[in-house]
């Protein structure tokens, strides 16, 4: 007879949290000086989240395996609950943080209320600039990457320009990309690219130079010629420090992107912030930060299980 899984109290810390943070929040008075009209939204969010997670930890009482991430996440989510509910303390409740560079929780949630439509026009602005960017990088690093890890005369001439710009840093070419290219849009994209070009032609190349020569010499006595042996065995077996390379250029891409929108660009999650900056409405500014960091996120996410799928026998070499 197969033992019954024992169910795990500690998935009910997150729920215990939100608790003490929704009591915290009702009955603590707001302090005299806090004169900023008070909302009820993050007084909802709280009983929204309350019940989520009263509902998903009794639910272990009936499959216990369904509340399996929950138990492992548990203390991370109380931890993550009780600082959201110290934040609103130090703000709204004690006015210990200046309200203008600190908005209260339910300001940030005010502004995704008003502002919802016109930051996801600005992020995917951003996503084109990223995307075209980070596509333009990545194809430039890996075939630049291969020809010099492929050619040891490419490599002469090649290698010493790269190991001269490369490290430079990308938002270092604002000032030149702004005058080179008549529209801020175009430099971005070719800053980005920048930034994702340099480590993914280095580690391309570096996996191809350490790529056994036994197997181009089995490939090559088979009838396979240069394109083929570099199709068919340099890239994939350089794979894995090919997607190192483009992990890197991702985290690049992102400064750049965030840079560059902010000094040059007319639009975009990056200029948005720096405009709500400059109006003081940091309320705004915590709100678009908090869209660029999930939406980041997600796509560092998305990029690993691209990773894990196609290096199936590397699966959790590097973990995100």
């Amino acid at each position: 007879m197969k033992n019954k899984q024992k169910f795990q109290w500690q998935s009910f810390f997150p729920a215990a949290a939100l608790l003490a943070v929704f009591l915290a929040h009702r009955y603590i008075p707001v302090h005299p000086e806090y004169h900023v009209k008070l909302l009820p939204y993050f007084g909802w969010v709280l009983e929204a989240l309350l019940v989520f997670f009263i509902l998903w930890a009794l639910a272990g009482f009936v499959l216990p395996g369904a509340v399996k991430i929950l138990t492992f996440k548990a203390p991370f989510f109380a931890a993550a609950f009780l600082f959201l509910g110290i934040y609103d303390l130090c703000t709204i409740k004690l006015n210990l943080l200046p309200g203008l560079f600190f908005p209260a929780p339910e300001r940030v949630l005010d502004a995704f209320r008003k502002e919802w439509f016109f930051i996801l026009r600005c992020l995917a602005y951003s996503l084109r600039l990223l995307i075209l960017g980070y596509l333009s990088g990545a194809l430039a690093g890996v075939l630049t990457g291969t020809i010099i890890g492929w050619s040891a005369r490419c490599n002469y001439w090649i290698m010493p320009v790269i190991r001269t710009i490369g490290p430079i840093p990308s938002t270092a070419w604002i000032p030149i990309a702004l005058v080179v290219f008549t529209k801020p849009a175009t430099a971005g994209i070719f800053l980005i690219a920048l930034g994702v070009w340099f480590p993914t032609t280095i580690l391309t190349s570096s996996g191809i130079l350490n790529v056994r020569k036994t197997y181009f010499e089995v490939s090559s006595t088979l009838g396979a010629g240069t394109l083929r042996n570099i199709v068919s065995v340099a890239l994939p077996a350089a794979a894995p420090s090919i997607f190192t390379g483009l992990f890197n250029g991702t985290a690049s891409s992102f400064l750049t992107l965030m840079a560059a929108e902010m000094i040059g660009c007319k639009y975009g999650i990056g200029w948005y912030i720096n405009w709500q900056r400059d109006v003081l409405a940091y309320s705004q500014v915590y709100a678009a930060l908090i869209v660029i960091a999930v939406t980041f996120s997600v796509l560092i996410g998305l990029q690993f299980k691209l990773q894990n799928r196609i290096l199936s026998w590397q699966k959790g070499l590097i973990r995100w």
